[in-house]
């Protein structure tokens, strides 16, 4: 199963925030769409990339008081990326090996979506279900 096949089954709305807004809007966008990460986009172009653990980290770092800071102190600049064409056991190994939770899916320059390990944990078990479901039936109508 490839990438692709994830971001078929996802919504094409792709979350985002300017470099500019502030942790705390970025932190009530989270909250309020219920999502882990969002791209960091200036003039349609992505520059950026935040998720929740990139807020922890950079309270820690900056202090607790984040809430007006902007975005860009604490995003992700060169973020974790793959193509639709790579397979899920790609995106599993890097973002078990990269202790990652999103990956960005690019075309070239072209952001086409983002998939988190949830979103992977589900197609991979998904295909896993399926899978049991034809050795299941094959082995009932085993031939003696």
């Amino acid at each position: 199963m490839q990438i692709r096949e994830i971001l078929s089954f996802k919504s094409d709305e792709i979350h985002s925030i300017a470099p500019t807004d502030s942790v705390a809007q970025a932190v009530e966008k989270l909250v309020s769409l219920g999502i882990g990460s969002l791209v960091v986009m200036q003039d349609k172009k992505m520059v950026g990339f935040i998720t929740e653990r990139d807020i922890v980290k950079g309270m820690l770092t900056h202090g607790c008081d984040l809430k007006d800071a902007h975005v860009s102190k604490i995003m992700v600049t060169e973020p974790v990326v793959a193509s639709a064409d790579d397979s899920l056991d790609y995106a599993r190994d890097v973002m078990t090996k990269s202790h990652i939770g999103h990956v960005l899916v690019m075309d070239g320059s072209t952001l086409q979506g983002v998939i988190s390990f949830h979103d992977l944990a589900h197609a991979i078990l998904k295909e896993a279900n399926f899978e049991n479901s034809l050795l299941k039936r094959y082995i009932k109508h085993w031939p003696e």
